[in-house]
């Protein structure tokens, strides 16, 4: 595995951010005190591989999501809670997004319905991006650097690990899913 990391470990990483998030990067940054991975590179390849799957989603959204939407009345019916609660809470949505788990798609999709421009968005999604791979990279390594693990721990245990990773980050998400989704009922 060691070889497969020192090989494809930024490739690895950039696919797994664009596809999933955390638990991708929590388990490469966990692995930057044994020397496979570097903290700069871990979080600029992190922030790329989910700015370029948030761009992804917020153009598919600014291009065709009214539309969308338009022909599917039940589905607009349960996105609409969230857009309602983007416009209302707009700032601390685009600051803190990529924080939100469980809205992983959503979020940028309703953002490039609303009318957010490109050049505006980029802002935003670079912000967040980076606040976003910066903690976690960061809690990554301390978990890692605490729990002195090693590549091996990774081949013995990856199950373990994964469920682990991404077990805690589901328990962040879900708290803040569930804070954010109080806040739309009640308002």
């Amino acid at each position: 595995m060691e070889s497969f990391l020192n090989q494809y470990g930024y490739f690895a990483l950039l696919l797994g951010t664009f596809m999933e998030g955390e638990t991708a990067i929590l388990m490469a940054s966990s692995l930057i005190h044994r020397g496979l991975f570097n903290f700069p590179f871990t979080v600029l390849v992190a922030f790329f591989g989910s700015f370029v799957s948030d761009w992804i989603y917020y153009l598919i959204g600014r291009l065709n999501g009214k539309y969308f939407l338009a022909k599917r009345p039940k589905l607009n019916a349960k996105v609409k809670p969230v857009t309602d609660f983007f416009l209302h809470h707009k700032m601390q949505i685009l600051f803190s997004y990529r924080f939100l788990y469980g809205f992983r798609i959503l979020i940028p999709v309703v953002i490039g319905m609303s009318g957010l421009r490109p050049l505006q968005y980029l802002f935003y999604s670079t912000v967040s991006g980076l606040l976003w791979a910066t903690a976690v990279s960061t809690t990554g390594y301390w978990i890692g650097r605490l729990l002195d693990i090693k590549v091996q721990s990774f081949e013995d245990n990856i199950l373990f690990i994964i469920l682990g990773f991404g077990s805690l980050g589901f328990l962040i998400g879900y708290v803040i899913k569930h804070v954010a989704m109080k806040k739309m009922h009640v308002e």
